[in-house]
């Protein structure tokens, strides 16, 4: 017998999952190449990130603020931003960011930052440092409901001598259940005849996650691997992903990190910590990985490295967001 109440509510499901399906994929980027050399990343004339690259108090370029479903932030603001109740400890976690401990002896993970203390710079510290410096937009293109930016930027030392190349590709787009997903491909390129990549602990791509998200808060943030490995235990695990969530701004928030098969050295190892810092690195196979091999290596002039990663900003947990469904369509791009 035909039910009418029954096909009325199904019509209804019907209908609000269509028009939750239709709200994600509406999204319309646009892309602000600004006149202070930042990059906006807008959706639906509202901002989601900025490429940060002309910032002379840090000495790498890096996204923030990173606006999340919602309308939620979820970085950390420090050191960009003062905000009340922010742990302000590591001013080189700057939000999304990629640096190196050491790249034949200079430091694009540290910056002058770091080695500041009570208004001294340690200068022994500080002449390690090198540079990032953002030489040229290759693409900046929105298209509906995704958006792509191509930068170079290349790894200076102190003297301003280029010994190492990057490029820089990130994919924007909105996923059906409304995450907002950044495709980030970075290639390290060779200037020398041979340049050693050190295997230490710091390095590598990462986030900086928003305060109250982090473990040590004590409101609910919490680490989880695709291997179960849960908070502290999932640092070091060479694994294909890890999310991050918990509270941010009233909300259980989430972001999850990707390491693609084709990437240098997947599966990764996690340098991922309980306080908020969010890095896979691909080079310290000992000091992260707990392997024997130390991980330093050799980039060979005009040779290259392509490290391939996915990291979707998320309403609620990962299980809420599937991202072990999500992680399993990006391996098999």
């Amino acid at each position: 017998m035909f039910n009418m109440k029954h096909a009325l509510f199904s019509a209804f499901v019907f209908a609000f999952v269509l028009s939750t399906y239709s709200v994600a994929n509406s999204a319309e980027f646009s892309i602000v190449q600004q006149k202070n050399g930042n990059i906006a990343i807008n959706i639906d004339g509202e901002l989601f990130t900025r490429y940060v690259t002309n910032d002379t108090v840090t000495n790498k370029c890096y996204f923030w603020p990173i606006v999340g479903p919602s309308g939620v932030k979820m970085t950390r603001a420090y050191p960009m931003k003062n905000v009340k109740g922010e742990k302000q400890d590591h001013p080189h976690h700057r939000s999304v960011c990629f640096g190196i401990h050491s790249v034949g002896g200079f430091n694009t993970w540290h910056e002058r930052m770091t080695f500041t203390k009570n208004g001294k710079v340690d200068e022994k510290k500080e002449a390690t440092t090198g540079r990032q410096v953002h030489t040229k937009v290759i693409k900046a293109e929105a298209k509906g409901n995704s958006a792509t930016l191509i930068t170079e930027c290349d790894n200076v030392n102190k003297a301003g001598e280029v010994y190492m190349k990057q490029t820089r590709t990130v994919n924007f787009h909105v996923a059906e259940n409304g995450s907002r997903v950044m495709d980030i491909e970075i290639v390290l390129k060779g200037v020398n005849d041979s340049i050693t990549i050190f295997g230490l602990k710091d390095s590598g791509l990462t986030v900086r996650v928003a305060h109250s998200m982090c473990v040590d808060a004590g409101e609910g943030g919490r680490i989880i691997n695709s291997n179960g490995d849960i908070d502290a235990g999932a640092w070091g695990k060479r694994v294909p992903w890890v999310d991050f969530n918990g509270p941010v701004e009233g909300k259980t928030m989430g972001v999850a990190m990707f390491n693609h098969p084709d990437s240098f050295r997947h599966p990764t190892p996690w340098h991922v910590r309980t306080y908020g810092l969010f890095t896979a690195n691909p080079f310290a196979l000992h000091e992260v990985g707990g392997e024997k091999e130390s991980g330093d290596y050799e980039l060979k002039k005009g040779k290259t490295i392509t490290l391939k990663h996915r990291i979707i900003f998320h309403d609620g947990d990962e299980k809420k967001a599937e991202i072990a469904k999500a992680w399993k369509a990006y391996s098999k791009g």
